[in-house]
């Protein structure tokens, strides 16, 4: 993900808005990502499905039913 700088910057927004604090999760964004914890493939994998909306790539969405 340190490849794509916008996606990552994507990814912490995601991550520090949906775990606010401590009691979410233990580890701040740079470590969860070093560590590949859950709370950060769930960020990475909002940013790219969000990515994808933004892009209007149809094949990566979330099908909303």
């Amino acid at each position: 993900m340190q490849h794509d700088v916008a996606l990552r910057e994507a990814a912490r927004a995601i991550y520090e808005s949906v775990y606010p604090g401590e009691e979410w999760t233990p580890v701040p964004f740079d470590e969860a990502e070093r560590f590949g914890t859950v709370h950060y493939r769930n960020a990475v994998d909002a940013a790219l499905r969000a990515d994808a909306c933004l892009n209007g790539d149809a094949a990566h969405q979330l099908l909303l039913v």
